[in-house]
């Protein structure tokens, strides 16, 4: 299997990874092979998925707490989980996803990639019943809806961190009413990366 020229990563990659660099190339690797024949992501997303899909993500991975337990919701492919789990081999990465097709990919990519820190469990979000310090999803539903998930998954002082494009101001705005009734009083959007496009984040805190 080799990476097509398309999916060449952009110069300065290299740094946002560090030690992980290698199975960062081969996660892409995987991505853009098995990941496409599998459905896990479109073929059109190959030719940028360096610029949408990793460095999107990775770009985010220094505000995680040292040593966090951290879950992604809906990883789906593994976007963000993996990719965090890879540039920050400190921390310990549950991965939840209720699609046995999606799970069976993320445990044999897991595998592949030889990481120590990570976890595949499949369940739903409301369903699944453990806290983590840091709680994620990526394209996963609106604000409130994602909410109303993950919320009791995030443990006391923990932080549910919901990425977002750039309706993240609106969905802020539509989701209070249910924010206020969580108890959720720190709401805050943060943007991350030195990219074209910068990371959005929805950021509450418990």
């Amino acid at each position: 299997m080799s990476v097509s020229r398309e999916t060449e990563p952009p110069a300065g990659s290299e740094e946002l990874f560090g030690e992980g660099w290698a199975q960062a190339q081969r996660y892409a690797e995987l991505l853009s092979t098995w990941g496409v024949d599998r459905g896990m992501i479109g073929p059109r997303e190959v030719p940028r998925l360096w610029d949408r899909h990793l460095l999107n993500c990775v770009v985010v991975a220094p505000r995680l707490p040292q040593g966090a337990s951290v879950a992604d919701v809906g990883t789906g492919a593994g976007l963000p989980g993996l990719v965090w789990a890879i540039a920050r081999p400190d921390l310990r990465m549950t991965l939840v996803e209720p699609l046995l097709r999606r799970v069976s990919f993320l445990e044999e990519v897991v595998a592949d990639l030889g990481l120590t820190n990570v976890e595949v469990v499949r369940s739903r979000a409301e369903e699944h019943r453990a806290t983590y310090e840091v709680v994620t999803a990526r394209a996963v539903a609106a604000l409130d809806k994602l909410t109303t998930w993950c919320w009791p998954l995030v443990a006391p002082g923990g932080v549910l961190l919901a990425m977002k494009g750039r309706s993240a101001p609106e969905e802020v705005e539509s989701a209070r009413p249910l924010l206020k009734r969580l108890g959720v009083t720190d709401v805050r959007i943060e943007s991350y990366g030195d990219l074209a496009v910068p990371t959005t984040v929805v950021e509450l805190t418990r």
